[in-house]
């Protein structure tokens, strides 16, 4: 798997664990996005390559116990075209381009990687958790709405109310 992840969110945390399950005490590798790249697309403000991949390093250790190896990403398909891999875990929206690794790879005489899609978490109001929400602030790294929107008002406050008590972070009153 790959990604930017800043800040950390929920749905990162969602695939981090599944890319531990599957991995079954086995090698685990994770690409985080160059300095270069992270800032290719969008006018964003993120911590360094460096600081960004020592967080997913320390984030599996002390949640799973394990040591994982991050690569720098320059490009969208990082060490998966050169290297052998079990799994490629992804989101929704880079199931296409884990299609187009399994192409090159095939190109090159390599076996194709299983491509395993991990849903989205959902925030309290039924969208997708993104850094993009979370750096616009709408939204928590765990989904909780930070500011009234007509536009994203929970769906079932009585279930918003029930989550946001067990974590202690009620934001806004939004019902």
């Amino acid at each position: 798997m790959g990604g930017t992840f800043d800040p950390l969110h929920d749905g990162h945390k969602k695939l981090l664990r599944t890319v531990f399950e599957l991995s079954e005490g086995g090698e685990i590798t994770i690409g985080v996005t160059s300095d270069t790249m992270a800032h290719a697309n969008k006018n964003r403000v993120v911590l360094p390559y460096k600081a960004r991949a020592e967080n997913i390093r320390r984030y599996m250790y002390e949640e799973y116990g394990v040591k994982v190896r991050t690569v720098e990403l320059n490009d969208r398909y990082g060490v998966t075209l050169d290297e052998n891999f079990d799994y490629i875990v992804i989101s929704p929206e880079t199931y296409t381009v884990a299609l187009k690794i399994n192409e090159l790879r095939e190109e090159r005489g390599k076996q194709p990687i299983k491509i395993v899609k991990v849903d989205h978490v959902k925030a309290a109001d039924g969208k997708a958790i993104s850094s993009t929400r979370i750096n616009a602030g709408e939204i928590d790294e765990h989904g909780l709405l930070l500011a009234y929107n007509k536009n994203t008002k929970p769906q079932d406050c009585t279930d918003f109310h029930e989550k946001t008590n067990q974590k202690e972070k009620i934001r806004v009153n939004q019902c």
